[in-house]
């Protein structure tokens, strides 16, 4: 009779596959040699013109900021009233108009600017520039979230406290804490602080999307008014991203050019609905979506972590991609903290370090895992290898550490592990041992383990203690799931040979012993393992790792 193939039904939530966009924090240079010719021309003459007007304009905004906040009690703690504040809207949104017409900025306005009653925070998006700054001179000059540093530089330093930024200091471990309740006591002041500009996204992107808005805007409880933001121009000389052109470059670049175009759009002042009030992450999620459909992009979890993991990637020697997992939904679905993926980046590397492209393929998974190529490894790979194109990138990794191994590698299960091992019950497992399990396991008898055998054995001993085997266990999760789908192939085999369809090849090499658990005569059913076609799956719990 002819074999039955086992198929594997595998799964897959919608909320975990891979966003649409690769990477919307790289900005690739794409000036031709026409457009680096006719740069350099104009910049002969703009330039120079440029850049006196804008030190003339800057030194102006100094004067008038500095008047603005001459012997003003508080130093920010209380708001400017009176002739102090109409100074700083007027003269110094006047100004700061001027120096982007002087740079060559065309700025279209589109929509109704609400007033501080109306909606006392400002969210524009998508952030992709430091120019970005042109909203401030549009809405009168509000607030905006500023490092205490910036605030002791020379000449600027001056201008922005004129603002009345909500300052961040890197040195205070409440900082975080602190801004919130700053920006919420400012917008429900009910008009007497500036009205606060928050760009939500936390980092600029390349405009491709719009990635997680961080919570700071929309935990006050009020109506927000979400500000677009386009550049509609043949060359691209603003896009400030993680990789691309400087700060410097984008400069000399954009003055340089004729003009550049930016449209602001102001929409529709959004204000919470009462499930919006007590949940901040949805009032951001429903804002966000009203702005990407106006932009008609898409919305991805990337977040300001998703840039330090692409940034660890490249060190890493791997592609920046790779280090992108879509933080804010990874680290939320299975309660993951940044500083154990980061760790985890470091094992995907060292796996992917003999491959090409920043992935894993079967070859690179066996070497690491010390194992040859078997029906149980291709199982656990195919696991990993969610999209299903034969290798597995770090967000695959991640995912599969987190749902396939961690729980499979509980304390029952490395017991049961480690009793099959130790085939003659001395309490420990000697290399002999461990080789005839791993060889009928994986249908190889002639496979050489002393490798893993001499990694796990940490004191040199040629014995394995539980405690040995248990640490290696716990550093290697990987070794968890394989053991449980060969206990689930074995339980199959087995199953198709009580019908009579076929006889289980483990059968012949795998040694007959007493089952780990008391009553049974047949392998323990693993935790989380990979169920046959037409089984009955515990459907006890709803989690979105047990859906996985």
């Amino acid at each position: 009779m002819a074999q039955r193939v086992r198929v594997l039904p595998l799964p897959r939530q919608q909320s975990f596959y891979p966003p649409t966009v690769r990477n919307p924090f790289v900005h690739p240079r794409r000036l031709s040699a026409g457009d680096k010719l006719r740069t350099v021309l104009l910049g002969i003459i703009l330039l120079p013109l440029r850049a006196a007007c804008i030190a003339f304009v800057l030194m102006l905004a100094w004067v008038f900021a500095a008047i603005a906040t001459f012997r003003h009690p508080g130093k920010g703690s209380v708001p400017l009233k009176g002739w102090r504040r109409r100074m700083i809207q007027t003269a110094l949104s006047c100004l700061t108009r001027t120096m982007f017409f002087v740079m060559g900025f065309r700025v279209k306005v589109k929509g109704k600017i609400a007033s501080a009653l109306e909606a006392p925070i400002f969210v524009a998006a998508p952030h992709s520039s430091f120019f970005d700054a042109i909203v401030s001179a549009l809405t009168g000059m509000p607030s905006m979230v500023s490092r205490a540093e910036n605030l002791s530089v020379p000449l600027f330093g001056t201008i922005l406290s004129s603002l009345q930024p909500v300052s961040v200091s890197r040195q205070d471990p409440d900082s975080r804490k602190n801004t919130v309740t700053e920006i919420t006591k400012r917008a429900v002041s009910g008009g007497q602080w500036p009205q606060i500009l928050i760009f939500p996204e936390g980092t600029c992107t390349n405009r491709s999307c719009l990635i997680t808005f961080k919570q700071g805007a929309f935990i006050p409880r009020v109506p927000v008014q979400p500000v677009l933001l386009r550049y509609p121009n043949r060359l691209d000389t603003v896009t400030w991203t993680w990789q691309g052109y400087s700060f410097k470059e984008l400069c000399l670049m954009t003055l340089c050019q004729p003009f550049t175009r930016v449209e602001v759009e102001f929409l529709p002042v959004h204000v919470p609905t009462e499930e919006e009030k007590n949940d901040p992450i949805l009032f951001a999620n429903r804002v966000r979506q009203t702005m990407a459909t106006a932009l008609n992009v898409p919305v991805t979890d990337h977040t300001f972590e998703d840039c330090r993991l692409m940034i660890s990637a490249g060190q890493l020697t791997l592609p920046m991609e790779a280090g992108l997992v879509e933080f804010t939904k990874i680290s939320k679905k299975l309660n993951l903290k940044w500083n154990h993926v980061r760790e985890q980046l470091d094992t995907f590397a060292a796996i992917a370090s003999a491959s090409k492209g920043g992935r894993i393929g079967i070859e690179e998974f066996a070497e690491y895992l010390k194992l040859p190529i078997s029906d149980v490894l291709k199982e656990l790979f195919l696991l990993f290898d969610r999209n299903g194109d034969g290798t597995i990138d770090f967000r695959e990794y991640v995912i599969g550490l987190s749902i396939l191994c961690n729980p499979a590698n509980t304390e029952e299960t490395i017991q049961m592990a480690f009793k099959l091992f130790d085939m003659d019950d001395d309490g420990t497992i000697s290399e002999d041992e461990c080789a005839c399990i791993i060889q009928s396991a994986l249908g190889v008898p002639e496979l050489d383990v002393s490798k893993l055998f001499k990694e796990i054995d940490a004191d040199e001993t040629g014995q394995l203690s539980y405690d040995e085997f248990k640490d290696f266990a716990l550093k290697h999760p990987e070794y968890a799931k394989l053991f449980t789908t060969y206990l689930e192939l074995q339980r199959y085999q087995l199953r198709m040979a009580e019908e009579g369809d076929i006889q289980s090849p483990e059968a012949k090499h795998t040694p007959v012993r007493k089952s780990t658990v008391p009553g049974s005569e047949t392998p323990p059913t693993a935790r989380n393992k990979v169920h046959p076609e037409g089984s009955e799956e515990d459907n006890s719990s709803t989690s979105d790792k047990k859906d996985d």
